[in-house]
């Protein structure tokens, strides 16, 4: 949980309105939940056995008995409200996106905190794999908007629930006689959600994996047709990626299409930077009708360190002129021009310590001001003075009737 400051704070809203503007090309309406949830719903949508419930949620009983926690991903919630609201009943195809602060109790690493922010988006209703290609292709075009080195798309096929059953047996079979050589969470997950051991990043459990029975021999011909067509989609687009038969996700809900994008510059172990699948049971799970979905999230903390290691700099929003005084007449006149200036949209600046003109024209570099204009009594009276170019040095005569129109030409 961060303190955030100017420059992060623009370098997220660089990330955050680029992100908007991509959704809101393919069609997507933002949307908003609370950040308290039943705890039920993450139990019913992420499964009991995952490692949000079963060890990272943020969780409190209410006053009625009511077990509550502090939501640690969007997909859910969203869901819920879409249900709850009705939406479905109008029109099950809905595309909806948040960016919203999510919760776990993780431990601290590069890139991964106890509150993040989540930029997530969710297309619900239709079950086509174009479905899949329209909505990799918008997270790419977004992500390739951003300053943070080449990505990599990386997507896996899980089928239906049915087929995924017999996998599952294959990986207990394989598994089980290795037990000794697992990590302690992979030795926990054998018996309570072995496919999460394809997701583990221990060395020891990567290794292990690469000879593990492989998803793709246990489709049928409708999941395997339906994937394919995803990877042809993405050839038309030149939307490059790879084939993962380990890339698995860590919810319970995904059917058929998984993904993630990656970095190679820069977050070592934790360079998912977005991730998501097909969900098309989780609607109907969680109280509604049946609609399939595809939805993914994605780590702003991530992309902020992503940006910040390729030397991307802010531009962060700086006075388009300081306005000195150098005697009563001029302070007063400064404020008067001050405050016009601000309520036509300037960025104007003023000293409000009575200090020296020197202490003044400091202030005007340190807050790294376009102009200076000095006002005294003599300007007043005359109605003219000097606007300074801090950059050059130069000065030219302004009509103090005249300045503000001509600062609002120089800040365009």
């Amino acid at each position: 949980m961060n303190d955030l400051f100017a420059k992060e704070l623009e370098i997220r809203k660089v990330i955050c309105d680029k992100a908007i503007h991509a959704f809101q090309v393919y069609g997507y309406e933002q949307l908003q939940t609370p950040v308290l949830e039943q705890l039920s719903l993450f139990a019913r949508s992420a499964g009991e056995n995952s490692d949000i419930v079963s060890k990272e949620m943020y969780s409190l009983e209410d006053r009625d008995g009511t077990l509550l926690c502090m939501r640690p991903e969007g997909t859910a919630g969203a869901v819920r409200a879409l249900v709850d609201s009705g939406y479905f009943n109008q029109d099950p195809e809905v595309k909806a996106f948040y960016i919203e602060p999510m919760f776990r109790r993780e431990r601290p690493q590069k890139g991964r905190l106890r509150e993040f922010t989540q930029i997530g988006a969710e297309y619900f209703g239709v079950p086509t794999p174009e479905a899949d290609i329209e909505f990799l292709a918008m997270i790419y075009d977004w992500l390739s908007s951003l300053p943070i080195g080449p990505i990599e798309l990386v997507i896996n096929s899980l089928g239906e629930s049915s087929e995924r059953q017999h996998y599952l047996d294959a990986l207990q079979v394989f598994y089980t006689p290795l037990q000794e050589k697992l990590c302690s969470d992979c030795q926990r997950r054998l018996t309570k959600n072995v496919l999460r051991l394809l997701d583990c990043k221990e060395p020891k459990c990567i290794a292990l994996a690469e000879n593990s029975p492989q998803l793709s021999k246990y489709l049928g011909e409708t999941s395997l047709t339906h994937f394919e067509t995803v990877q042809q989609g993405l050839r038309n687009l030149f939307i490059p990626f790879r084939v993962s038969n380990n890339l698995v996700r860590g919810l319970d809900y995904y059917t058929r299409t998984v993904f993630e994008f990656v970095s190679h510059s820069g977050l070592g172990a934790q360079n998912t930077i977005a991730g998501g699948g097909r969900y098309d049971g989780l609607v109907e799970e969680l109280g509604g009708l049946k609609v399939p979905a595809i939805g993914m999230a994605a780590g702003l903390e991530r992309l902020v360190i992503l940006l910040e290691e390729q030397g991307y700099q802010p531009e962060l929003k700086r006075p388009v002129c300081t306005l000195v005084y150098a005697d009563e007449p001029g302070q007063k006149k400064a404020f008067e021009l001050l405050m016009a200036g601000r309520r036509q949209g300037l960025y104007l600046d003023m000293d409000p310590k009575n200090r020296s003109v020197k202490s003044q024209m400091r202030r005007a570099d340190r807050k790294q001001s376009q102009f200076a204009v000095v006002l005294g009594e003599n300007e007043v009276l005359s109605g003219t003075a000097q606007l300074k170019s801090l950059a050059d040095g130069n000065s030219q005569p302004m009509e103090l009737t005249a300045l503000l129109v001509e600062l609002k030409n120089c800040d365009r």
